[in-house]
């Protein structure tokens, strides 16, 4: 049971902490914090077991990790390679070496104590930074990848530091021998190149069964087991947890099955990493700082204001302008949860003393805390002034690389829609929820992703959200129809064109308010009647016209059919009325001469 309390305390404080967050424009992140702070032994006391809930909520920043992998495919990895070596490796080193300075001249810190304490204050917080991002629609501006390379240099280089951590011990037999070291590279590389073949010939056919059997909690069930095995077997070779989960995405970002995959995860990673937040906030040690409120604060405030700095300087190098200088050194100025991770593994190498790893603990939670309020400041006066953005001949087809076409279903119609835009070079994203016609049509080129597009998380995944098309290309009437209710009600912003399998299809798209629709087999069928006619001995001039004349009469009568179309028996009486309007348009066009009739047609 008191568990169960502590379940329902947790889930209270969020659901109260965090919309105020939002409302008052500060975001989630400092909403969980804030509950935590309320909740946690500083607090109200409410929930005592710290430690406990931080084991758990580490699951958030593995998931998290596997997200960022699934949206870098390998390529991608690799053109990125010179900001994320060169600004990342930039970043972390000019800020370790000045935080360290600054801690044996300011602090009295030994040099062993100092690098781990510049190192680890030199990390941000990327489960922080990228929310923080994402819910303004940053990720995709010149200060947002640049952010991301700087976090993704970060994440990586915590392994070999946490691998060098006993080197800066002062205990026995804590500097491993030449055997033992080389012997921990081998199982680490050897890790590596398991993770690499498995997820290269493994993860698809995996997937490909889990997907045969129709149930879609096992796949949910298999994402997860990806996700945490992958992880778990890399913290057995030595490595970080989140390096695992990350190339297991990087792994995942080229397969059909990304997209469903990450719609799978991506709650459990949103509510853990949430959680992890909010055990940020319980584990801060308020005491410490009503005991010392100047020092601490002095602290915390100095640590965001060198790590500003140093950003600023190596942003304007780079080539950012000023705006988003300002702004890539605002978002990435507070300390990281890796940091709380090197911190303990350092008092038990003797690197650091425990009051040491404690002030550096409290800094980094102080500096999460402040970071909200200091980048929505930035955001609100700065970043106006500052930023001025560009207007591109083609931000109307593609701004910031965004697809702006969502193709839901892929078969015999979506991909003609594909094939035009792709030689009009129009980027599109398409889902297609047959397996088996996924692989078909990736062996001829074509990206398309497994997964079902009647799913909103699905659809959110793809880019709904960013597009400007939803083309709902689905055979399925049912499925169809779910796919512009889920549009309509969550992304208004789209234009829906739908393809109509019949009439009552038409007009149960009508219903839902889509106007930009076409009946699939329509054209098809005139244009054979056409060649009937012609076959026949008609004139092309008068197939033409009879063809012009019947489409016209047949999408007026849809139209006007469309009031009446729950009501089987009106619905009836319409179409005998309009079969009758037809034969009489017929017949006077027989009575009328050829050559009216021909003005007429021009």
């Amino acid at each position: 049971m008191p568990d169960f309390v502590t379940l329902v305390v947790l889930l209270a404080a969020v659901v109260l902490a965090v919309p105020v967050a939002k409302r008052i424009g500060f975001g989630g992140p400092l909403g969980y914090l804030a509950a935590g702070l309320a909740i946690g032994p500083g607090g109200l006391g409410l929930v005592t077991d710290v430690e406990a809930i931080r084991h758990v909520s580490e699951l958030g920043v593995i998931m998290l990790l596997f997200l960022i992998g699934l949206e870098l495919r390998p390529a991608r990895l690799w053109v990125m390679r010179r900001s994320v070596l060169g600004l990342g490796g930039a970043q972390v080193a000019v800020t370790a070496v000045v935080i360290a300075a600054a801690t044996i001249v300011l602090l009295g810190f030994t040099p062993a104590a100092a690098a781990v304490t510049g190192f680890g204050l030199s990390l941000s917080s990327t489960a922080m930074v990228l929310p923080m991002l994402a819910e303004r629609e940053l990720l995709t501006t010149n200060a947002g990848r640049s952010a991301f390379s700087i976090l993704l240099f970060q994440d990586l280089a915590i392994i070999p530091a946490v691998a060098l951590l006993p080197l800066l011990g002062h205990g026995a037999g804590e500097v491993p021998d030449a055997g033992t070291a080389w012997l921990a590279v081998l199982k680490a590389g050897g890790a590596i190149a398991v993770i690499l073949a498995g997820g290269r010939y493994l993860l698809r056919p995996v997937l490909r069964i889990v997907d045969g059997a129709r149930t879609p909690e096992i796949f949910t069930a298999t994402a997860l087991l990806i996700v945490l095995g992958t992880a778990l077997f890399a913290a057995w070779a030595g490595l970080s947890m989140s390096l695992g989960a990350f190339m297991a995405g990087v792994l995942l970002s080229d397969s059909e099955y990304r997209h469903e995959v990450q719609a799978d995860i991506a709650p459990f990673e949103g509510l853990l990493l949430g959680l992890f937040f909010v055990s940020v906030g319980m584990g801060a040690d308020v005491a410490a700082l009503m005991a010392e409120p100047v020092r601490y604060l002095s602290l915390a405030l100095g640590l965001m204001a060198l790590k500003a700095a140093v950003l600023f300087g190596l942003a304007r190098l780079s080539g950012l302008r000023p705006g988003g200088s300002t702004r890539l050194s605002t978002v990435l100025s507070q300390g990281g949860e890796f940091g709380f991770v090197l911190f303990g593994l350092a008092v038990g190498v003797g690197a650091m003393s425990g009051g040491q790893a404690a002030t550096a603990m409290l800094v980094v939670t102080l500096s999460m805390i402040a970071t909200p309020f200091v980048f929505a400041a930035e955001e609100r006066w700065l970043a106006p002034r500052l930023i001025v953005k560009p207007v591109r001949p083609y931000d109307t087809i593609a701004p910031d690389g965004e697809p702006p076409v969502l193709i839901c279903g892929f078969g015999r119609v979506g991909q003609i829609v594909g094939r035009v835009l792709r030689l009009r070079g129009i980027p599109f994203t398409a889902l297609e929820q047959s397996a088996e016609q996924v692989d078909v049509v990736r062996r001829f080129g074509n990206k398309v992703y497994y997964g079902d597009p009647s799913r909103l998380d699905l659809l959110r995944a793809a880019g709904a959200d960013k597009a400007k098309v939803l083309v709902v290309a689905l055979e399925d009437m049912e499925q169809s129809l779910r796919v512009v209710e889920l549009a309509t009600r969550h992304f208004p912003h789209l234009v829906i064109h739908a393809r109509a399998r019949n009439r009552r299809h038409a007009h149960f798209l009508m219903d839902r308010g889509v106007t930009h629709f076409v009946r699939e087999t329509f054209d098809s069928s005139l244009r054979l009647t056409g060649g009937v006619l012609e076959s026949l001995g008609l004139p092309p001039e008068e197939t033409r016209h009879t063809l012009e004349t019947f489409r016209e009469h047949d999408e007026r009568t849809l139209i006007r059919q469309h009031a009446v179309h729950h009501d089987e028996n009106r619905l009836i009486q319409t179409s005998r009325q309009a079969a009758a309007e037809l034969q009489a348009l017929f017949e006077a066009d027989r009575e009328e001469p050829e050559g009216e009739r021909d003005r007429k047609s021009v």
